[in-house]
C-alpha cells in the first residue's frame, strides 16, 4: 500500500504493509543469514540477530556475529525461544531495541545496546552512518537500494498490518525511547491491599474485589511523565552546572519543588558554593495521577483546611469496572501515602453498557445510542444524518447505516429519563455488561405511564375533600385487604432498603417494581373500586381510603431515588399530612419499615382468599 506522509512532498508515496527480507553476512564463515521487517529503515539500530535455540538450521551459528552492512558495527546471533518462531519467515528475527516495544524486552532480557536512530525531527541521527540527517522514509527508500547494490536484498513480500497513526497529525507514529519519571507502585500497592483486607475499604461487587487484589499484587512501576501540551507539569529541575556537561539521566543533578525558589534551595543545599542554572522538565503528569490527587486536593491539601477536615475521607465512590485500576487503586494509594486515610470506605463498580446484542458500542457498527436520543426520541432518518457529521470512513458508513436500520427501523422511541434510569439499575450487580435493549427501556415508559394513570385514578378516589391522617399509624379498624397492602408495603420497604444497602439495585427495582404493578395497582386499587364508591359505608370508604393515601405516598418515595421526575410530579399532586411540611420528595424522609404494618396472619388470609376468587373466576371460564 502507498500511503503519503506528512511533512513530504504531496506527490511522495511511501510503501507500508510488506515484508522486506534481506541478509546479514556472518562474520568470517561466508554464510548469510536472512531476516525480515516490516520497516527497513531501522536495521541502522540493530544490535542482535535472534534465533530459536532449538533451530538445527543455526545451532552451528550461536554465539557468532554479523556485520552491519553500512555502519562499523559487530552484530551478535543469540537464542531466544519466546522472540524466534521457528515456524514464521526464516526463524531469525533482527532487533531493534531502541524502537521496537518487543525488540525493548528481548534487549533487556539479553543486556543488549540500546541504540537510537531517531532525532525527535524525524530525520535520522549521528548514530546510522551515511544516512545521517535524512529523513525516515527517505532512508526507507535509500536502504532497499543500497542493499541492492550490495547483493544482500532478498524480496519485498505483502504482509496485512495495522499502521499507527497519530489522530491529531495523522502521521505515522514511531517508538521512540526517552526519559521518563515513573513513580515505584509495589510499596504503594500494599496499604492500598492491606485496606480492603481490614475492611477499611469495601469494594462490590465481590468480582471487582478480586480484581482489586489482582493487579494491586501484580503491579508495575508507572511511568508518569507525559509528552504533551496541557496537563500538571511535572514539579521537577534539572541542575545544569557552569562548565559542566551534565547527563540530565542522572538523578543527582535533579531536585523537586512545589516552585522555582523551593527547587533554588534544595538545589543549593546539593550544591553549595556552586553557580548553576535551573531547568524545569517539560513533561507533564499522567492524567490518572493527577485525578488521583483529586479527593484531597479539592480539599485544600496539603493545607488542613476546613473543607479537608469535613469532607475527607468521604464515603462511597461509584466508577466503572473498567477504571478500577487505574483511577480507584490510583486514589487510594496516593491518598494513603499522603494522607494516611483512603479517600473512602466504599467502592461500587457499576457494569459497562453494551447494544442489544452485547457488542461494544463502536461508531463503525452504527451502535452509539446517545442517551439524550433515547429519552427525547429520535427518528431513523435523523440517526442516519448523525453518522453523517461524524468522522466515519465511507465504507464503514454504509455498514453503520445499516445497522441502525436493523437495531432501529422506526428510531427510537421517546422513552424518557425515569424508564432509562429503571432499565438500567434493572440489571444484575454481578454483571460486567449490560446489554441496552431499547424495547426494554420502553417497556418502562410504559411502566411510568401505569404510575401515572394510577396515581390519578387513586386521586380521583379520595376526592377533591380528602385530608390525610396526622399520622401514618394504622386506626385498628383496617379491613382485611388493606392490613394485606400496608404487609406487602412493608415487605417492599425492607426488600428495598436490604438492596440498597448492598447496593444491589436490581433487587431494588424489581421489589418496587412488584409492589407498585402486582400488589397495589393490580389488587389493592381493583379491591376498593366499590368501596370507595359514593353510595358505599363512609366508615369503610374513609379507611381504605386513608390506606390508599399511604401506600402512594410510601411508594412513591420508595421509587423516588431511581425514578425522580415522574415521582416528584406525581407526589406534588398528593395532599399532605399536617406533620408534613416537607417540600419536595427529593429531601422527604425515605420510607423505612414499620412494626405497625407487620401482619403474617392478615397477609396468609388474604392469600387465601385472592385464591378462592382466581379459582372461581377459572370454574367460571372453564363453563362459559
Amino acid at each position: 500500500t502507498l500511503m503519503g506522509v506528512p511533512g513530504y512532498a504531496p506527490e511522495e508515496k511511501f510503501e507500508f504493509g510488506v515484508l522486506v527480507h534481506f541478509a546479514y553476512e556472518v562474520e568470517g564463515t561466508g554464510e548469510r543469514i536472512v531476516v525480515a521487517t516490516t520497516r527497513i529503515e531501522t536495521m541502522l539500530g540493530d544490535t542482535a540477530v535472534v534465533v530459536n535455540p532449538n533451530d538445527e538450521r543455526y545451532k552451528h551459528l550461536h554465539g557468532k556475529f554479523v556485520r552491519h552492512p553500512f555502519i562499523d558495527r559487530r552484530i551478535p546471533i543469540i537464542t531466544d525461544a519466546e522472540a524466534a518462531d521457528m515456524e514464521f519467515g526464516t526463524g531469525a528475527v533482527k532487533i531493534t531495541p531502541a524502537h521496537d516495544f518487543n525488540d525493548w524486552e528481548v534487549g533487556k532480557r539479553h543486556n543488549l545496546s540500546f541504540i537510537n536512530i531517531l532525532n525527535e525531527d524525524g530525520t535520522y541521527n549521528e548514530n546510522t552512518g551515511p544516512y545521517n540527517g535524512m529523513l525516515r522514509f527517505h532512508v526507507r527508500k535509500q536502504i532497499v537500494e543500497d542493499l541492492k547494490k550490495k547483493g544482500l536484498y532478498v524480496d519485498t513480500t505483502e504482509n496485512p498490518m495495522q499502521i499507527p497513526v497519530c489522530s491529531k497529525s495523522g502521521d505515522v507514529i514511531e517508538p521512540l525511547m526517552k526519559p521518563q519519571w515513573w513513580v515505584r507502585c509495589k510499596d504503594l500497592a500494599e496499604p492500598a491491599m492491606e485496606a480492603v483486607r481490614n475492611g477499611d475499604l469495601e469494594i462490590t461487587p465481590s468480582r471487582s474485589e478480586k480484581d482489586w487484589f489482582k493487579w494491586l499484587g501484580d503491579i508495575r512501576d508507572w511511568c508518569v511523565s507525559r509528552q504533551l501540551w496541557w496537563g500538571h507539569r511535572i514539579p521537577a529541575y534539572f541542575v545544569r552546572i557552569a562548565g559542566q556537561s551534565n547527563d540530565s539521566c542522572d538523578p543527582a543533578y535533579w531536585v523537586a519543588g512545589r516552585d522555582l525558589d523551593e527547587a533554588t534551595r534544595r538545589a543549593k543545599e546539593r550544591f553549595p558554593d556552586t553557580d548553576f542554572e535551573l531547568e524545569q522538565d517539560p513533561d507533564v503528569l499522567d492524567t490518572w495521577f493527577s485525578s488521583g490527587l483529586w479527593p484531597f486536593a479539592a480539599m485544600g491539601w496539603p493545607e488542613n483546611t476546613d473543607d479537608f477536615e469535613k469532607f475527607f475521607p468521604t464515603t462511597f465512590m461509584e466508577t466503572g469496572w473498567d477504571i478500577l485500576f487505574f483511577w480507584i487503586a490510583r486514589m487510594v494509594m496516593l491518598g494513603i501515602y499522603l494522607t494516611g486515610k483512603s479517600p473512602f470506605s466504599n467502592v461500587f463498580c457499576h457494569a459497562m453498557i453494551r447494544d442489544a446484542h452485547g457488542r461494544k458500542m463502536s461508531k463503525s457498527l452504527g451502535n452509539v445510542i446517545d442517551p439524550i436520543d433515547v429519552i427525547a426520541g429520535i427518528p431513523l432518518e435523523q440517526l442516519h444524518a448523525k453518522l453523517e457529521d461524524g468522522n466515519l470512513d465511507p465504507r464503514e458508513f454504509e455498514k453503520a447505516k445499516d445497522g441502525q436500520t436493523k437495531d432501529f427501523p422506526s428510531g427510537i422511541p421517546e422513552c424518557g429519563t425515569d424508564a432509562l434510569r429503571f432499565a438500567l439499575c434493572a440489571n444484575p450487580i454481578a454483571n460486567t455488561d449490560i446489554n441496552l435493549d431499547i424495547q426494554r427501556v420502553d417497556g418502562y415508559r410504559k411502566f411510568c405511564n401505569k404510575l401515572w394513570n394510577a396515581t390519578r385514578f387513586a386521586l380521583m378516589k379520595l376526592g377533591d375533600d380528602f385530608v390525610p391522617l396526622a399520622e401514618a399509624t394504622p386506626t385498628g379498624h383496617e379491613s382485611l385487604a388493606e392490613k394485606w397492602i400496608l404487609q406487602r408495603l412493608n415487605v417492599a420497604v425492607r426488600n428495598v432498603n436490604a438492596a440498597l444497602e448492598e447496593m444491589n439495585l436490581m433487587a431494588a427495582t424489581t421489589a418496587i417494581y412488584s409492589f407498585w404493578l402486582y400488589e397495589l395497582c393490580d389488587v389493592y386499587i381493583e379491591y376498593i373500586k366499590p368501596i370507595t364508591a359514593p353510595d358505599a359505608d363512609a366508615d369503610g370508604r374513609r379507611s381504605a381510603q386513608q390506606t390508599l393515601y399511604t401506600c402512594l405516598d410510601e411508594g412513591l418515595k420508595l421509587l423516588h431515588p431511581i425514578m425522580p421526575f415522574v415521582t416528584e410530579e406525581l407526589w406534588q399532586r398528593l395532599p399532605r399530612r399536617k406533620s408534613d411540611a416537607v417540600p419536595s420528595i427529593c429531601i422527604a424522609p425515605y420510607p423505612v419499615p414499620r412494626d405497625e404494618y407487620d401482619d403474617s396472619k392478615a397477609e396468609a388470609d388474604f392469600e387465601v382468599a385472592m385464591n378462592i376468587a382466581k379459582a372461581g373466576r377459572s370454574l367460571a371460564a372453564d363453563y362459559n
